[in-house]
């Protein structure tokens, strides 16, 4: 199986064009291609495949083997492979995902890649729509949520996944690899739950630490960062742009007057080859 690996700010990727490779069973194989010991070794592993209602389809396997309904840095990449590629020639590329029709764009300066930037889509806010058990209508903002006898106030938010965003004063000091998994698997979230951990720096800053749905902790994560920045705008910390400090770098946000989320950050190769099945 020919293969790249890609990373957006660390969160890295294995990606295979779908339509030239077979992969009798993607759960199976993503355990077995993420394991950073006996492996290639990544986040998720991402297949891209024909689509009736867009340029292509991407879908992307945990660690885990679980299946991811969007993320934000392997959207990136993908777009950056597809083009480098020469699988396609458009700079504007549109992705079928389980979440919706998901569009990056390529940003050059100077005919060189500076940047891709990625239209997330709107945020969803009621408890039906993230999900959450409750009353379906209700919007969690500053919630309280117990865990092993620690109180949380939980702000949530699906972005096409689910996301929980918790505000600390200091993310070096949350214990991530022992509250993440309790949280994403707290019964409040019938569909578990991605984890943000955010410490407000400024109005146009924020820094962030993050535990992903089936895939743990990672270096960065884009649905986690726009979840953020909707979740700091809602309860008044930041303004409608933000830039979002993670362990593997920056992302910028913007929740523009059309509420759809906009991310932009990097997109890198880190090597390709050919992974025996």
């Amino acid at each position: 199986m020919q293969f790249t690996k890609w990373h957006g700010l660390g969160n890295d990727f294995v990606i295979v064009n779908g339509m030239k490779e077979h992969i009798a069973d993607y759960h199976k194989q993503a355990v077995a291609v993420c394991d950073r010991n006996f492996g290639i070794g990544a986040d998720g592993l991402v297949v891209l495949l024909q689509s009736d209602i867009a340029d292509f389809r991407m879908r992307i396997f945990n660690s885990d083997g679980s299946e991811a309904d969007m993320c934000g840095n392997a959207t990136r990449c993908v777009a950056r492979y597809l083009y480098e590629n020469k699988i396609t020639n458009k700079t504007v590329i549109t992705l079928d995902t389980l979440a919706g029709i998901i569009t990056p764009e390529l940003i050059f300066q100077d005919g060189v890649l500076a940047t891709v930037k990625v239209d997330m889509g709107e945020p969803r806010l009621k408890r039906s729509e993230i999900p959450l058990v409750g009353d379906a209508q209700e919007q969690v903002i500053h919630a309280p949520l117990e865990v092993d006898g620690e109180l949380y106030h939980i702000t949530c938010v699906s972005m096409g996944n689910p996301h929980c965003v918790i505000f600390v004063d200091d993310v070096a000091k949350v214990n991530l690899s022992a509250i993440g998994p309790k949280i994403e698997n707290h019964p409040q979230f019938p569909k578990k739950t991605n984890v943000e951990f955010i410490q407000i720096i400024d109005r146009q800053t924020v820094r962030m630490r993050v535990w992903e749905r089936g895939a743990g902790i990672t270096q960065a994560c884009g649905t986690g960062a726009s979840a953020a920045l909707v979740a700091a705008v809602l309860n008044g910390y930041t303004d409608r742009q933000a830039t979002v400090r993670l362990d593997g770098g920056n992302l910028w946000l913007e929740w523009a007057n059309n509420n759809h989320i906009y991310k932009s950050g990097p997109a890198v190769e880190v090597f390709r080859g050919e992974y025996l099945l």
